[in-house]
């Protein structure tokens, strides 16, 4: 496993920088390149007020991790530094968050903690420091083109490929960002853990949300968001009222239960209608979705954008991160992009990614994606309720 980073040079010669959480996977990363030679600098990110999280098993990034990270970087030699990042976290990612809940779309933070936190502040200061990569303990590959250029592709365990959530990284972005991990399984990382002696061995993956120590993520929708909890009506396809809500944002695409209401068939969540405040519900075949819009697209696969959906790109994508991926077209349309599912999908929520791959499973290449910004019904005929539903 000698120079896993694919750099020109001595590693004694190369800085890199760690992004340390204090989890398994990034303490692994970090001693795997130290062993190999690099000079490698460990930077743990300090991004919300931790102290309720510290006590919830699961919570990542909180003081127990600050402390974990240390302890590993003094373990393996390294020096170690904890960067205060709350205000831009803050701002870039919560805020987000809520505004999005608000909006009735189901955001998905990960995504932009990796696109403006770690992958623009933290690269920028990678690169201050004058390191000639950024690596991370993701599950996920990098490989080199032979233009020189590099791409992104999932990783070799498909149950740990976490590719979906860096679909927004830029091309500029890559050439400095190392994935060491991309080719192991979860058992492999933490066997070579154990091999280097790091206390963090066999400790627990991080879970949920976490800047939301209690699990509740509506608590902090409330705070931020408070006209988001505003009650409103449960309405069927045709627009009868059939319940009342304590908010859209207790709600989600695809969502069964916790509707508290009694019919004959399930009913499932088709629709979320912020300014109406309306939560509409129907039968699972009024979940299914053929035509996605996306905003914020990105593009890191060979060629323009532009000339990828002017052409009409067959493609495979994901629209959730437990989702496998599904055929379909790339298309311009308007001013936005659309893709459209060969055979249709199940509870697309707005809010949500729908990410671009070369291919429908194994090491396929990540060829970008946007954010889903509406998703049209496979439905033949959608009922008027549902049309005017749908069109807000």
């Amino acid at each position: 496993m000698l120079n896993s980073l694919d750099l020109e040079g001595r590693p004694e010669d190369t800085r890199v920088v760690v992004a340390m959480s204090g989890g398994v996977d990034s303490s692994a990363t970090a001693a795997l390149l130290k062993a190999e030679g690099y000079d490698v600098v460990g930077i743990t990110l300090q991004l919300y007020d931790h102290g309720a999280a510290t006590h919830r098993k699961g919570a990542c990034c909180a003081g127990q991790d600050i402390h974990d990270a240390r302890d590993v970087a003094a373990r393996i030699g390294i020096p170690h530094y904890v960067l205060d990042y709350e205000s831009r976290f803050r701002e870039s990612v919560i805020e987000s968050f809520a505004e999005s809940y608000a909006h009735g779309e189901t955001p998905v933070p990960c995504i932009e903690c990796n696109r403006s936190i770690k992958f623009r502040d933290l690269l920028a200061t990678a690169r201050e420091l004058g390191a000639r990569a950024l690596a991370t303990g993701h599950y996920v590959a990098s490989r080199r083109q032979p233009d020189g250029s590099r791409a992104l592709v999932c990783a070799a365990d498909a149950d740990r490929d976490q590719s979906y959530f860096l679909f927004a990284t830029t091309q500029d972005q890559l050439a400095d960002l190392r994935f060491p991990l991309g080719d192991m399984t979860k058992a492999q990382t933490r066997e070579l853990a154990r091999r280097f002696g790091l206390s963090v061995a066999d400790k627990h993956d991080s879970q949920d949300i976490c800047f939301v120590p209690t699990g509740r993520y509506t608590d902090v929708i409330e705070r931020l968001k408070p006209n988001a909890m505003e009650p409103g009506d449960i309405v069927d396809l045709a627009g009868r009222v059939i319940g009342r809500h304590q908010g859209i944002v207790n709600f989600t695409i695809g969502q069964r239960r916790g509707l508290g209401i009694a019919a004959s068939a399930p009913l499932y969540v088709v629709h979320l209608d912020a300014d109406t405040r309306r939560v509409v519900v129907g039968p699972r075949e009024a979940l299914s979705v053929r035509h996605i819009r996306l905003r914020d697209v990105n593009w890191i696969g060979d060629g323009s954008l532009d000339a990828a959906a002017a052409a009409g790109r067959e493609i495979f994508v994901k629209v959730r991160s437990t989702r496998p991926q599904r055929a379909a077209w790339l298309r311009r349309a308007g001013d936005d992009y659309e893709v459209e599912l060969v055979d249709g999908e199940e509870g697309v929520s707005p809010g949500q990614a729908c990410v671009f791959y070369d291919a429908p499973a194994g090491q396929a290449r990540v060829l970008g994606g946007g954010f889903i910004k509406s998703a049209a019904p496979l439905m033949a005929r959608p009922t008027a309720g549902l049309r005017e539903a749908l069109a807000g």
